[in-house]
């Protein structure tokens, strides 16, 4: 890899001689494969969690670096939302998240959050009882963010499609917000060599100053003694810690320090003549790509004088929809805890979001668009009650509610292509959950000659071939 001049003289600069030149060696090496596990999904008698890995992300509870990439499109248990393909460097938010959130119910903001990878992890960290709103401000980026919480399965996310500004009118609204901020990509250069070609000394410019206006747009939405996460996957000071201190001087923030051990080979801050808590992952040292991360907290007694309430209750429209008080009934008795979850129709959908942040999700309705809340249930026609994609993934639907088929391999990629699907005599007509390896993967309505395939169209596999060798996640580890 041919790296930028005024990289390589800017890096040299921060690192020295001989540092740099580890880093750039490291760039040419092979990038490293990771994987984080999801614990609400994968039973803990039949899978032997770590097993075929080539060892443990030591700064994640489900963390593991893989000895070669899997197949992932041809993984069933991938699109069932059983672990998340993350690189190692970016779960140090592990760390922060449990070190200074601690067990009490927090509504956490993730701003930049697509495609998904922090903000499922925050979702598994995150004490239970909480609510995760993850942003995206490309509509497009918005769905695949959405499409991945979805399959990640838990009840308590909203997904909005907004700016950094739009958040400013929610004052005093989250206890964490992660801003994992656009950069200058230099961590990425061995991931993607597009990064590489578009870095330059200009754009590091515009990226440390639109990070800074982030950073205004979000502060009054932070709770007084709040937690701010900063993070970038860049190495420069200008993004990094000069931004830290501006933060800092700006808004009174604290630095915190987040525990870490020696042999995880973090870099700390690199900023001469300040010196405050920040973490650095270099690939020549940690195993994984490049990132940055500080955590800092916003003074208590900076409170502004408008605090945010709820909005005063309006009385209850009218809603004209084509759902009765019957199907009503039937899909809220899908629920595994029904009394914790108030139902919601939109036309002929149904959604369940939980009840104890019903007062924060109209606020976000108010100042937001909103793309999702909570698990989508069912749709209606007619006098039939179709069971969303959403609840097969989530983790709020009772195990006894729809019968069950288990399918195979081939199976299982036919129904994720959107095929039809030919079931066993024995299994029952009607809405059937099918399983792989005993994980749902979506529901199929089965007629009896054939099984109506309800798969998201707009998530189906599309390649019609099978690469002659195929490596899977599977109850024995890694399977050819």
């Amino acid at each position: 890899m041919e790296l930028p001049a005024s990289f390589a003289d800017r890096t040299r600069s921060l690192l020295g001689d001989e540092e740099y030149n580890k880093l750039a060696d490291a760039l040419n090496d092979e990038q490293p494969v990771s994987i984080r596990l999801n614990e609400a999904k994968l039973p803990d008698a039949s899978f032997s969690l770590f097993h075929g890995c080539a060892g443990r992300v030591p700064w994640s509870s489900t963390g593991c670096y893989l000895d070669r990439r899997l197949t992932f499109t041809f993984d069933p248990l991938f699109h069932a939302g059983c672990y998340y393909v993350q690189e190692a460097s970016s779960m140090f938010v592990e760390q922060a998240l449990k070190q200074y959130v601690g067990e009490t119910p927090a509504v956490m903001l993730d701003l930049c959050a697509a495609p998904g990878g922090k903000s499922t992890h925050a979702r598994s960290v995150l004490p239970a009882g909480s609510l995760l709103v993850a942003n995206e401000v490309i509509r497009n980026r918005s769905q695949i963010l959405a499409e991945n919480l979805t399959k990640w399965g838990h009840p308590g996310v909203v997904v909005t499609n907004n700016d950094s500004v739009d958040f400013a009118d929610l004052e005093d609204f989250f206890d964490v917000i992660l801003t994992d901020v656009p950069c200058s990509g230099e961590g990425m250069f061995r991931k993607d060599p597009v990064a590489v070609s578009e870095w330059s000394p200009e754009n590091v410019d515009i990226c440390w100053q639109r990070q800074r206006r982030i950073v205004s747009d979000i502060w009054s939405s932070l709770k007084p003694g709040g937690l701010l996460i900063y993070s970038t996957c860049t190495y420069n000071t200008k993004e990094d810690e000069e931004n830290i201190r501006w933060i800092r001087d700006e808004f009174g923030a604290e630095i915190l320090p987040v525990n870490v051990s020696d042999d995880w080979n973090i870099t700390g801050n690199l900023l001469a003549g300040d010196d405050f808590p920040a973490y650095r992952f270099l690939p020549h040292r940690a195993k994984g790509e490049g990132f940055f991360l500080a955590a800092l907290r916003k003074p208590e007694a900076d409170s502004l004088q408008t605090r945010y309430k709820s909005a005063p209750a309006q009385g209850k429209k009218k809603v004209v929809s084509g759902v009765s008080k019957e199907q009503l009934a039937v899909a809220r008795g899908w629920l595994l805890s029904p009394d914790d979850y108030e139902l919601s129709v939109n036309g002929t959908n149904i959604t369940a979001f939980p009840k104890d942040y019903l007062p924060e999700l109209s606020s976000l309705q108010q100042s937001l668009r909103v793309i999702q809340a909570g698990v989508a249930l069912a749709e209606v026609k007619g006098k039939d009650l179709i069971p969303s994609h959403a609840l097969a993934m989530s983790q709020v639907l009772r195990d006894d509610i729809f019968p069950r088929e288990e399918v195979s391999y081939e199976q299982a990629i036919a129904y994720l292509r959107k095929e039809a699907i030919v079931l066993s005599a024995e299994a029952p007509r009607g809405y059937v959950l099918l399983t792989y390896t005993n994980i749902p993967l979506g529901f199929v309505k089965n007629i009896g000659n054939r099984a109506n395939n309800l798969y998201p169209q707009e998530w189906r596999i599309r390649s019609g071939y099978l690469p002659e060798e195929i490596l899977i996640l599977s109850a024995a580890g890694i399977n050819l």
